[in-house]
C-alpha cells in the first residue's frame, strides 16, 4: 500500500495499490470534491484502486475556470481518463456525479473504450427523466446562495462563513448550471450491473426517480436505500463502501434494499 499526493491532474489516488485488479473512478456532488473519498479505500476490498475525479475549478483546482457543460467535461474526462483504463473499472457518482459518470460511460463508448464492469449511480434521479426543480444557477447570488443552503450543498466548513462561500461561488453556479442545462438523448442502455442507492430520508430525490435507472440498464439493477438524508454517502459511508464492495466481488453485503 502507497500513499499517493494529490497534485493538479483530474484523478487523485488517496492510496495506490499497485495490486489492484479494478479501479473504482468517484465522481462528486454539484460542490464537492475528490476529498470527499479521501477515505475510502479504507472500507474496501484490498484489490480495488480507489481513484478520485477532480473537476477543474474546485478544491485544489480552484484556480482552474470550471466547466459548466456537460458534453464539454465528459470530452475532456474521457480523454484524461483513457490511460488508466488497462485494468478493469467500476464508475460511482453521488448526486451530480451519477449524471456525471452515466454520460462519461456514452463517452467512453465514443472513444472506443470499453464500459465499466460495475456502473453505481448514488443520490441521482435517472438521467431520462424531467427534471422537478426549476432551475438555480441563474439567480442573484443572494437567492443562489440562500437555494444553495436548502440543498444542504455546502460542506460544513463553509456552510457560515462568507468568505468560503465565495471562494465557491463559481464552481457552484457551474455545476447546478452543468445539471440544469443537460438534455438527455436516448442510446444504448448501459451494459453492465447497476447499483442505485438512495437515502431513506432524501428529501431531494423520490424513490420513484431512483426506480427509472432500470429502463437505463441492459443487466440487473439493484436498488440499496441507506439511512440518511441526500448526503448519506458521508452519514452512513459503511453501509454505502458495503454496497460498492458487493457491486463489484459478486457477493453478498448489507444494506437495507
Amino acid at each position: 500500500m502507497t500513499r499517493a499526493r494529490s497534485g493538479s491532474g483530474w484523478v487523485w489516488v488517496p492510496v495506490a495499490r499497485p495490486l489492484a485488479t479494478i479501479r473504482l473512478f468517484c465522481l462528486p456532488f454539484a460542490g464537492g470534491g475528490a476529498s470527499i473519498y479521501r477515505t475510502w479505500w479504507r472500507g474496501l476490498p484490498a484489490d480495488v484502486e480507489v481513484c478520485a475525479v477532480q473537476l477543474p475549478g474546485h478544491e485544489n483546482r480552484i484556480a482552474e475556470s470550471p466547466i459548466d457543460r456537460l458534453d464539454r467535461l465528459t470530452e475532456a474526462l474521457a480523454v484524461q481518463l483513457a490511460g488508466r483504463l488497462d485494468l478493469p473499472y467500476g464508475l460511482f457518482g453521488h448526486s451530480m456525479g451519477g449524471l456525471i459518470a452515466f454520460e462519461l460511460v456514452r463517452r467512453l463508448r465514443a472513444h472506443g473504450l470499453s464500459d465499466p464492469v460495475h456502473f453505481f449511480a448514488s443520490g441521482c434521479p435517472a438521467p431520462s427523466l424531467p427534471a422537478r426543480r426549476a432551475p438555480i444557477h441563474a439567480l442573484p447570488e443572494a437567492q443562489f446562495i440562500d437555494r444553495v443552503r436548502a440543498y444542504r450543498a455546502l460542506p460544513a466548513a463553509a456552510a457560515g462563513a462568507d468568505d468560503l462561500i465565495q471562494l465557491m461561488l463559481p464552481a457552484l453556479r457551474s455545476d447546478f448550471a452543468l445539471v440544469e442545462t443537460y438534455e438527455y438523448r436516448p442510446q444504448l442502455p448501459l451494459t453492465c450491473p447497476v447499483t442505485v442507492l438512495g437515502g431513506l430520508d432524501d428529501e431531494v430525490v423520490a424513490r420513484d426517480e431512483l426506480d427509472a435507472w432500470s429502463r437505463l440498464a441492459a443487466g440487473p439493477t439493484r436498488f440499496v436505500m441507506v439511512p440518511g438524508d441526500h448526503f448519506f454517502i458521508r452519514s452512513s459511508e459503511s453501509v454505502v463502501l458495503d454496497a460498492i464492495a458487493v457491486g463489484l466481488t459478486g457477493g453478498t453485503g448489507g444494506g437495507v434494499t
